[in-house]
This record gives C-alpha cells, sequence and structure tokens, in this order.
C-alpha cells in the first residue's frame, strides 16, 4: 500500500471558518484513502500563512519524525512561507505543494516551491501564473482542478431576484462592489442572501452594513454567516443565480457548486474564474465582468433580473454544464497519480 503524509491546517474541519481550500485538502485525503493510499493526516496550530516562531518549530519538528523517503503533500498555506522548515527536510523527503492561492512575488514562496519533488495548482490559471513568475521545471508543476457533488436541480423564481453571494466576508471577495452595485438596481425586486464567515475582518464587515444601509439595501442583503452540509444546499437550492464579485481567485470552488445546482453565475474575470465556469463564449452559463467595476456588475445583474429569455438562455447553459462537471474522485485520482511519480 502507497503512503503519504498530508499536512494541513488545524482548522479544516471547522464549521465557522469554511474555505475552499479546506473543503479540498478534506476530500483530497478522503479520495486518497479509497484509492488505496494510507493517509497520515497531520494537523498544524498556527496563523498561516503567517506563523508565529511557535508554529514554525512546531511544524518543523513534525517533519522531522516523518521517515526519510516518504511522500509529504503540505498545504501551500502552512508550507509557501516558511523556506527556512522546508529547505533542510527536503533532501530526505519528497515534498508535494498544494498551491490553493499563491502568496505573491513578494513572498518567499519561489523559494518553497523549488525544493518540492512536485507543484500541484487547483487550476491552469494558477499553473500558469507560477511558471511565469517563478523558476520552476515544467514538468513539476501540476493541475487538480476540485471536484464536486452531484445536487439536486435548483428550481427557481420566475423574476430570477433570489441572488446567493457565498464567500468569506473579506476585501479580496468584493462584497463592497456587490453592494454598490445592488444600490443602483432598487427599482427592480430582488433580494441577496450573503453566507460566509465574518470573522475574518470584522472593520470590513462593519463598514458594508453601514454601506447597505446609506444605499437604502439594509433590508434586502442578508449576512447570515457561514454555512455548511443541509444548510448551505438550502441556500443553493432557495436561489436564482449565484454572484461572486472577487478581487482575487485561484479557481472559484463556489461556481461549480452553484453549477451543479444549475444556477447561472455573475461573477468576475479574475484568476480562474472564467476556468470554473466553462462554456464556450457564446454559450456561457453566466456573465462575467471585470473585478472592481461596480456598473459593470450593476448592468449584468439588470440584464438577468430584466430579461427572462436571457434568464432562460443562461439557466441552460449551467444545466449543460452541470452535466459535465467531473466529481471529486477525479481530483483524488489527479493527485493519486502525481504522488505516485514522485513516490517512484
Amino acid at each position: 500500500m502507497s503512503s503519504v503524509h498530508v499536512v494541513v491546517p488545524d482548522d479544516i474541519d471547522d464549521p465557522l471558518r469554511p474555505s475552499g481550500g479546506n473543503t479540498y485538502d478534506r476530500r483530497v485525503c478522503d479520495g486518497l484513502t479509497v484509492l488505496g493510499w494510507s493517509v497520515h493526516e497531520h494537523q498544524v496550530a498556527g496563523a498561516w500563512p503567517s506563523p508565529d516562531a511557535e508554529s514554525r518549530d512546531g511544524l518543523s519538528a513534525l517533519l522531522t519524525g516523518i521517515p526519510d523517503a516518504s511522500v509529504v503533500l503540505l498545504d501551500g498555506l502552512v508550507a509557501s512561507s516558511v523556506p527556512e522548515v522546508l529547505r533542510p527536510e527536503a533532501h530526505r523527503l519528497r515534498l508535494v505543494v498544494l498551491v490553493h492561492m499563491p502568496l505573491g512575488e513578494d513572498t518567499e514562496e519561489s523559494a518553497v516551491l523549488s525544493t518540492a519533488s512536485a507543484v500541484v495548482t487547483t487550476s491552469r490559471w494558477t499553473r500558469h501564473w507560477l511558471l511565469a513568475r517563478y523558476t520552476l521545471p515544467p514538468g513539476t508543476v501540476h493541475v487538480a482542478e476540485p471536484g464536486v457533488d452531484a445536487a439536486a436541480l435548483a428550481p427557481g423564481t420566475a423574476a430570477g431576484g433570489q441572488l446567493l453571494c457565498v464567500a468569506a466576508v473579506m476585501p479580496a471577495k468584493g462584497h463592497d462592489v456587490l453592494l454598490a452595485a445592488l444600490a443602483t438596481l432598487t427599482d427592480l425586486p430582488w433580494s441577496c442572501v450573503c453566507v460566509g464567515t465574518l470573522d475574518r475582518d470584522p472593520d470590513f464587515v462593519a463598514g458594508l452594513t453601514r454601506q447597505a444601509g446609506e444605499a437604502g439595501v439594509g433590508d434586502r442583503v442578508h449576512f447570515v454567516g457561514p454555512r455548511t452540509g443541509a444548510d448551505l444546499q438550502r441556500s443553493y437550492a432557495g436561489s436564482d443565480a449565484v454572484v461572486l464579485p472577487s478581487r482575487a481567485e485561484t479557481y472559484g470552488m463556489v461556481v461549480v457548486e452553484a453549477l451543479a445546482h444549475g444556477l447561472p453565475v455573475v461573477a468576475t474575470t479574475v484568476g480562474g474564474l472564467p476556468e470554473a465556469l466553462g462554456g464556450s463564449p457564446g454559450n456561457r452559463p453566466g456573465l462575467l465582468v471585470p473585478p472592481e467595476n461596480s456598473s459593470a456588475l450593476a448592468t449584468a445583474l439588470r440584464c438577468w433580473l430584466g430579461d427572462p429569455r436571457l434568464r432562460q438562455h443562461l439557466q441552460r447553459g449551467a444545466r449543460e454544464r452541470r452535466a459535465v462537471l467531473p466529481g471529486w474522485q477525479v481530483t483524488a485520482r489527479a493527485i493519486s497519480r502525481i504522488l505516485g511519480g514522485v513516490a517512484a
């Protein structure tokens, strides 16, 4: 039996702090087990990717205790900022770093990734970004896109006005842009539920509350906190479209979760979001707008709300995309092949 040590943040299963990265890590661990791998999971405490000395020491001690020649899959949130911890172990361990979101060129990430036997990204966009900025052998940088669970079709409403945003409430996700767009649509019938953690940036959340009140949409935009499992599925089921106004995304698992319910998506063109949305330019299952552009987002939402034929067209596109979405077993098999190549 093949064996792999998987190093993940200690909040991987915290229902109050759900994230795409945590979901991906958990589903990969489960999928590798199904495929016959002996998975040794190690949860490490720390404010990753900005750990204190105690967290760095804890990770170092953990790696030191793993036997020579072992395959070690590390979440990039943990690994990418600590080259001084990984370098001493790279000569005896087969390190594989899973990059959910690049930390950026002004970090020590390049030094970390250059020590790894392989790098796994969650989108083609991320792979291209890393290869364009860091000196990495292309053959060591791989893609394993997130999967998605099959889901029941959301029934939708005739007016299409039930909007849903699923994202941690923080500046990178663009909720302020969304509120600015919705403030121009008060003549139309709609409501918007924002599902996502509220404790990442309390000042930003407080600012959104003020912004919504001043714009006169405070009674139509609802920040309900994180939802997982059946509660999240009910949120999708009760919606007509998902809006993701992000400033940065490497893939956007929310997009494929929405499509799995047959829900069209209004999203920005950043990072891997167009890749996740899929479809052809003339038959996308949603609408794409530039980031940081509330006017463009407002125009797209006005078109969605005001044009029944457009809604039907996008709904057909979403259902067609739904039929070809890969499951998590595809992701697990991709990771398994990468790990197997490193172990050989």
